[in-house]
């Protein structure tokens, strides 16, 4: 009890305080991720996949060189809040202006548009949400492993953390909501229709996009309001480094150098294509189960349609949920190494066995029983992504303490920052992925509008248009590139260079020498 009492921790309030801050800013991500990267550019604004695809892939290299750049920032900060809060006192609402700019574009496909301008905003605007969206990243996760000196309630936090992550995932409903609001702008438009060449396709394409504009005002205010109260209400009990002067060079020498947090930084780039299924989830389900229309939820044709989406959706999230909430627990039991290395290698099996149902359901899985087995396995399946990303962030924790027990420096800002580099690299790749796939089969540009037009206008369905083609790209995309990244990402975690036992001794051995420097402080004030 008595050591239980040295270890400086935080109370309930902040500890809440920082999960509504962690909530909001997942909202303005999947705002974003879900809604401006896996939708809107290609399904509203119709920029050809391909562009697309290396848009986010450039930007996700230039954060190979952001992020360490920010974690070094954020290492050599030393103000009176701290080194990770100013960032997120003052930033979140420079993150959710930018968010809102990124959907102020024109669409590609419209006659007499500037189609190279319409493309280099896309790019402009979305690297620069992506850096000033790391500003704020780096600090959130890094700020952890100075809120406590205790392992368990670090754990606690960043099982939390996940868990609050999660439930901000709700963010990816935004690519139904705006067809709930395309009311309030058919008028406008539909009156254009017959002037000046205005046509049908063009007064609902508009009509489209205003509504997501609107939808996106709504949703990055909510998020930005609660992601300001982390930075408002968490404190930094561990002491960093008092004059911490390495350089950006220096850190990526130290974070190839660190050999457990190397391999988790190699086991994750194996891992990309996992982000697959966090980028097809929403518009899969918005294509194949409701033909690009949420009002088909309502319609007579297939009454289950709502429960169905509802199955998809329970699963994708309800499964990280307790897989989150469960890994904590887990961690006091078992070696964190096979604990990871479970969720890759038994995680790869339901991946694959989305494409194998796809198949052998002959490309239809609307019916009930077939809805239930993918429900199912994209269950199993993001049960395992929840549990790998507690499992990184506990690791990568640990890693800070193990640097600080050799080196004697703590690179929180740093290590974390490799952290949001994972994130975004593998959503990169898994974004350059997709657009081959989808330039392939002619997912893309003119042809997806016109594939929206003919499922707004003739009540074609989307899992038969075209020999069924697209459909079948979507459920490859969620399958079989996973699977593979899965079994790989086990390999590098074979030999984890970092028992548990080891860190309990090294973070044991901290602890004293925290508690030391403090009583001599103290007695050298009194002297």
């Amino acid at each position: 009890m008595g050591e239980k009492l040295q270890k400086k921790t935080y109370g309930k309030g902040e500890l809440f305080g920082y999960l509504v801050g962690m909530f909001g800013q997942n909202l303005i991500y999947q705002v974003i991720a879900a809604g401006l990267v896996s939708y809107y550019l290609g399904s509203v604004l119709y920029i050809p996949a391909a562009a697309v695809s290396v848009i986010i892939f450039v930007a996700r290299i230039w954060d190979a060189i952001n992020d360490p750049m920010m974690g070094t920032i954020v290492d050599r900060t030393h103000t009176k809040w701290g080194k990770c809060r100013p960032y997120l006192i003052f930033f979140p609402i420079i993150i959710g202006v930018m968010t809102v700019l990124c959907f102020v574009n024109g669409r590609y496909t419209d006659p007499g548009a500037n189609k190279a301008l319409i493309v280099a905003w896309a790019a402009i605007s979305y690297i620069m949400w992506g850096m000033l969206f790391t500003v704020c990243d780096i600090p959130l996760w890094g700020i952890t492993s100075l809120m406590t000196e205790d392992s368990d309630d670090r754990a606690k936090i960043l099982g939390l953390a996940r868990i609050a992550a999660i439930v901000g995932g709700i963010g990816t409903v935004i690519t139904f909501i705006p067809d709930m609001f395309k009311g309030m702008f058919e008028g406008k438009y539909q009156a254009m229709v017959g002037t000046n060449g205005y046509t049908e396709a063009m007064a609902i394409d508009d009509t489209k996009k205003a509504a997501w504009i609107f939808t996106v005002i709504i949703f990055t205010v909510i998020g930005t309001l609660f992601f300001q109260i982390a930075g408002l209400v968490t404190r930094e009990r561990v002491p960093g480094d008092a004059e911490d002067k390495r350089g950006i060079i220096q850190n990526f020498k130290i974070m190839f150098a660190c050999r457990p947090f190397r391999q988790i930084l190699i086991s994750g780039v194996l891992r990309s294509p996992l982000q697959l299924l966090m980028i097809l989830a929403m518009p899969l389900a918005m294509y194949y189960f409701l033909d690009n229309d949420t009002n088909n939820i309502g319609n007579g044709d297939d009454p289950q349609r709502l429960l169905k989406v509802g199955l998809i959706a329970i699963a994708v999230f309800g499964a990280q949920f307790v897989a989150s909430a469960v890994t904590p627990a887990l961690v006091k039991k078992f070696e964190n190494k096979k604990i990871y290395n479970f969720y890759t290698i038994a995680g790869a099996v339901p991946y694959a066995m989305i494409f194998v149902a796809y198949k052998l359901s002959g490309g239809n899985l609307l019916t009930l029983p077939w809805s239930i087995f993918l429900a199912l396995m994209i269950g199993l399946a993001a049960a395992s992504m929840g549990g790998i990303n507690v499992m990184q962030s506990i690791m990568i924790a640990d890693c800070v303490d193990y640097e600080e027990y050799h080196k004697g420096y703590r690179p929180d800002g740093v290590f974390f920052s490799g952290q949001s580099f994972l994130t975004k690299l593998s959503g990169g790749i898994a974004a350059l992925i997709q657009g081959i796939v989808y330039t392939i089969v002619g997912f893309s540009g003119d042809n997806l509008a016109r594939i929206n037009n003919t499922l707004a206008t003739t009540g074609e369905k989307f899992y038969q248009l075209d020999g069924g083609k697209y459909a079948a790209a979507m459920f490859f995309l969620i399958s079989i590139p996973v699977a593979v990244g899965m079994l790989l990402s086990a390999i590098p975690m074979k030999f984890y260079g970092m028992t548990d036992a080891e860190h309990d001794e090294m973070l044991a051995t901290l602890v004293e020498k925290r508690e030391a420097a403090k009583e001599g402080a103290s007695e050298a004030e009194e002297a």
